[in-house]
């Protein structure tokens, strides 16, 4: 989802020279397979958006494919972009990778503070992980290789799976399901009292452009050595029952707005997620930077907009 959207972007922006494979094509966690494409192909830039992902109970039911995949992906990518002299990589993470009781809104500084949210431990050390070999190969080999951890995507080519998809297209499932079936009640995991923050995923991707294209002075001041990573976020954050309640994610499946939302409140909730706002960029026009501190942000109307996404493909509107 997020691959597809950075290329979406870059070639609106007129960038051509975009090479890109498919899973069919090209296994990353294949050490020869990594190997052989970055010596064919040469790369000046890597955007590394190839992940395992999954929602909670995915997490929770695949624990040991989350974490071996996502290990292999990174390290063979890194290393392999590293020894065929790439100028520069962007690592793509997830808030996932904060403490479970990280005070909100979370901060960069808040990694490796305390303990992770269990039901998904494993793929948050692998993206922890991919974090901290991009750290170590600038400090060894002088590599210009960052990364961005954005907030919970939605948006085009998501995934519905019934049981392993992410909140917004795990929802809207439902209520179409419902809304087939003729349910008047639709069931959500967990209270509803989770907090989350949302981000439609062409925003990421070019907010994702717009630090790549950073120049290193920059990107440096505003992170450190052992801290070298940044957020991405809206800037808004929402209870997973006042999603649920939305009147414009119901009317994307048109279900009546007077259907019940019944929690089960012994399945899995998740940790609380939001990001500090530091960091703004402008969307999505020719991105600027406006201020600066520590994280960065797409300004969009509420983080997200279901029926932008769905009705017109355009994306959320930004304000």
């Amino acid at each position: 989802m997020v691959g597809s959207a950075i290329e979406r972007e870059l070639r609106k922006r007129g960038q051509k020279n975009i090479v890109t494979r498919t899973r069919a094509t090209l296994d990353l966690t294949n050490q020869r397979q990594v190997a052989d494409f970055f010596q064919a192909e040469k790369p000046d830039e890597v955007y590394l958006a190839a992940a395992k992902v999954g929602g909670i109970h995915a997490n929770n039911t695949y624990p040991a494919e989350f974490i071996y995949e996502n290990l292999m992906v990174e390290a063979n990518v890194i290393h392999q972009a590293w020894n065929a002299g790439v100028k520069k990589l962007m690592f793509l993470g997830s808030s996932c990778i904060y403490p479970k009781h990280a005070e909100q809104p979370m901060k960069e500084e808040d990694l490796l503070t305390g303990l992770l949210e269990a039901t998904n431990e494993p793929y948050a050390v692998a993206k922890i992980a991919g974090i901290k070999t991009c750290q170590s190969y600038n400090q060894q080999y002088g590599t210009n290789y960052i990364s961005a951890m954005p907030t919970n995507l939605y948006g085009i080519n998501d995934n519905f799976h019934s049981e392993n998809s992410h909140v917004i297209p795990a929802l809207m499932r439902r209520f179409h399901e419902a809304k087939m079936n003729n349910d008047t009640e639709v069931t959500i995991w967990g209270t509803g009292n989770s907090m989350r923050e949302f981000l439609y995923v062409d925003d990421m991707a070019s907010a994702s452009i717009h630090v790549m294209n950073l120049d290193k002075a920059t990107y440096d001041k505003h992170t450190s050595e052992m801290c070298s990573h940044i957020n991405v976020g809206s800037g808004k954050e929402l209870t997973i029952k006042e999603v649920s309640e939305d009147q414009v994610l119901r009317s994307i499946v048109t279900v009546d707005s007077t259907s019940d939302i019944k929690s089960i409140e012994n399945k899995y909730d998740g940790n609380s997620q939001s990001f500090e706002i530091n960091f703004q960029l402008t969307l999505p026009d020719e991105t600027k930077l406006i201020t600066i501190p520590t994280t960065v942000r797409t300004r969009a109307s509420g983080g997200w907009s279901g029926k932008s996404l769905y009705i017109t493909s355009q994306g959320i509107k930004i304000s």
